[in-house]
């Protein structure tokens, strides 16, 4: 919705493809809006105000003497499309609406949008008044629908996003009739470990039938969850020649790349059963247009294969989310961000993060990044900041607190005071025991009865939960009133943002109190896994320069929230039942696999089974699966009040859009446990008949 800030981008990026010598230019999905606009999308505000932006675009001369591919929502016939816009010269050349929404996972467009149902034929379209007047021809009607450009010296058609994942992508069609060069402006998010299958998808596009593939992606914070994390790629003949950065702080990013068509004819004509194909296909509308793309040959060389990077996926978790942080830090304006720093893993690889977003930042003033210098200084409300060094610029920007009770150790003590030393951060130690005093002398003298923890004689379960969960409610209480004055306590600018420090697994499992230490404005760390989170503070105590991760890798997980006796110390996954590499695996087939619990039993029987390595019986294997079944159930609801989370993970549980189901079970599952109590039978009935089960638990 930014619509100032998105044309002068816009038009930024166009000027730079000029400056580089480029004759055509992609952006992303939506670029106009902006692709979370969301239900924005219904009003006809957003509508109106993207095509006056175009029209500026237009009128100011930016499209003159190069071929521009802008994403922008239109209505045409009374129906919302997600489109392209080919303009040249001042003039629209097509409008090409998306064929096939994203409408699974985090992605509703289908709620905003329609797909293109036309199928390859072109409509007119009523361009706005405000319109006809900006371009050059006074233009009252453009064609909308799929059609390719036959350009003087070649020719140029247009996917948008999804359209490249779905198994039969448009690309095809449009390479079989002829189109050399498809463009793809995109708006796809980070996910952990998924730029792979991005770039499987785009080197295929040309690698079987020729041709040049332009990708372009959103890049940053879009105003939510997710984080799209650019690597715009050109790719010719099945081979990348260009690569911007998945992870950056710049506004604008540019590549171009000079590819040789002729290489692309060859390559085409000497496939003969692609040749025998393209009499098969159905005919793509053709729009003529007289503007040459390819330069002088004797002047332009072609840009040579390049070596893809794909980063390793511990620094993605510590540059996505910290990038997605820098995002939400200046524009919401506020002066920097609090953790309640406890010394554990969580908590830890916040501030880690945070840590690495600060030398992200200080590199890219080094750098010239003239954008980030002049929000940074805005941020810290010094007109004249200039930030050199990382630990300095996290003594402004990162507050941190130890909340110790009773139950607290010092060891966990001395973890957070020197982890915040090495990161810098504004660190503080407080001893909250006194206003839990407070608040059990004011709960006895209302109920007239005193609860006590099961170390100390108590006998209810209730009471033991309750107690602890006093501790986490009332560290967020203080944690909130630090974030609000400790800027104020220092004389500087703003407030702070509070963020969350739980992991997508205790979230799935339940395992941490509603509206405690959990509740925050922002989470770096909610959909990423605790398998992952150890495997980053290895990473992160050799690559970020914080070696102190490594002692807190080696501690055992605590809540720290019981007494600690010379019989009993908390343990997260004995209070759990379940470890957290049984979470990982619960999460990802009852999420990405979508398994409920008959479907679970079946795969963990297999991999857990007696027939395992494992070598689990199937009462064990099924116990767990209902276990897991019930907590999540009982504990479903917290998922309500999820603190907004950077999405990495697809298992996340995060009920407002990515993984939609009711927050209200009937924790019995009597039908669903019934039949797995059946499979079981069958499955022990049926390894007795062949004499399996038995030998790895022999061994």
């Amino acid at each position: 919705m930014s619509f100032e800030q998105n044309k002068r981008r816009i038009q930024q990026s166009i000027a730079i493809a000029k400056r580089e010598g480029a004759r055509m230019r992609l952006g992303p999905e939506l670029e106009i809006s902006g692709y979370g606009c969301e239900d924005h999308f219904l009003e006809e505000d957003t509508l109106t105000h993207s095509w006056e932006v175009l029209a500026d675009i237009l009128r100011e001369g930016s499209t003159d003497g190069i071929l521009c591919d802008i994403g922008m929502p239109i209505m045409h016939n009374g129906v919302r499309y997600n489109c392209r816009v080919l303009c040249l010269d001042g003039d629209i050349l097509l409008v090409r609406p998306k064929l096939f929404l994203a409408n699974d996972g985090n992605y509703r467009e289908t709620r905003w949008f329609t797909r293109w149902q036309y199928g390859w034929t072109l409509q007119d379209l009523l361009l706005p008044a405000l319109v006809t007047d900006a371009t050059r021809s006074k233009q009252t009607r453009v064609k909308i629908g799929p059609a390719i450009l036959q350009l003087a010296d070649t020719s140029v058609a247009a996917e948008t996003c999804e359209e490249l994942f779905t198994p039969n992508s448009p690309h095809i069609t449009l390479a079989l009739n002829g189109a050399e060069i498809i463009t793809n402006g995109s708006g796809s998010h980070h996910n952990l470990r998924k730029l792979d299958k991005r770039l499987q998808l785009i080197t295929s596009a040309t690698c079987k039938s020729g041709g040049v593939y332009m990708y372009a992606n959103q890049i940053g914070c879009d105003g939510g969850r997710l984080y799209f994390d650019g690597c715009a790629l050109i790719c010719s003949n099945g081979q990348v020649v260009a690569q911007g950065a998945q992870f950056s702080m710049q506004e604008v990013e540019v590549v171009t790349a000079a590819v040789d068509l002729s290489a692309t004819r060859s390559m085409r004509g000497a496939f003969m059963s692609r040749c025998e194909q393209v009499s098969t296909v159905p005919v793509v509308p053709v729009i003529h247009v007289d503007f040459k793309l390819c330069g002088r040959p004797a002047a332009t060389f072609p840009a040579p294969p390049i070596d893809v990077r794909v980063h390793h996926p511990m620094e993605e978790i510590a540059r996505g989310p910290a990038c997605w942080l820098w995002d939400y830090l200046r524009r919401s304006n506020q002066g920097g961000f609090f953790v309640a720093l406890s010394g554990g893993a969580d908590s830890s690889s916040v501030v880690a993060i945070v840590g690495n977003m600060c030398q992200m930042i200080v590199k890219e003033v080094k750098e010239g990044n003239e954008t980030v210098l002049q929000d940074l200084r805005r941020v810290v409300g010094e007109e004249t900041y200039q930030p050199d060094d990382a630990k300095e610029l996290a003594g402004r920007l990162l507050y941190t607190c130890y909340m110790g009770t009773s139950n607290s150790s010092q060891a966990t003590h001395d973890r957070s005071k020197q982890l915040a030393a090495e990161i810098g951060s504004f660190h503080l130690s407080a001893v909250i025991d006194p206003v839990i005093s407070a608040l059990m002398a004011l709960f006895v003298s209302v109920v007239k009865r005193e609860p006590r923890f099961k170390a100390y004689g108590g006998t209810d379960p209730r009471e033991n939960l309750a107690l602890q969960n006093i501790q986490a409610r009332l560290r967020m209480v203080f944690g909130y009133f630090l974030a609000q004055l400790l800027p104020w306590s220092r004389g500087m600018r703003g407030s702070l943002l509070v963020l969350g420090t739980a992991n997508v697994d205790e979230a799935l499992r339940g395992y941490y109190t509603k509206y405690d230490c959990s509740a925050a404005d922002i989470n770096p760390i909610g959909s990423i896994s605790k398998e992952d989170l150890k495997l980053f503070m290895a990473w992160g105590a050799e690559h970020l320069g914080y070696p102190e991760l490594a002692n807190v890798l080696a501690a055992p997980p605590t809540a720290e929230l019981e007494p600690i006796t010379a019989d009993y110390t908390q343990l997260d996954e004995v209070d759990m039942g379940m470890t957290y590499k049984e979470l990982s695996e619960y999460g990802q087939l009852r999420k990405q696999h979508r398994a409920g619990p008959v479907s679970m039993f079946r795969a963990l029987a297999a991999k857990w089974g007696p027939v395992s390595p494992l070598g689990l019986s199937l009462e064990e294997v099924a116990a767990k699966v209902k276990k897991f079944f019930f907590y999540y159930s009982i504990n479903r609801h917290k998922m309500t009040s999820l603190t907004p989370s950077y999405h990495a993970e697809d298992y996340s549980p995060e009920d407002n859009r990515h993984d939609l189901r009711q927050f209200l079970y009937d924790a019995s599952w009597t039908w669903q446990f019934r039949a797995m109590d059946h499979l079981q039978q069958e499955m022990q009935q049926d390894m007795k008949k062949r004499g399996q089960g038995t030998e790895h638990r022999k061994a």
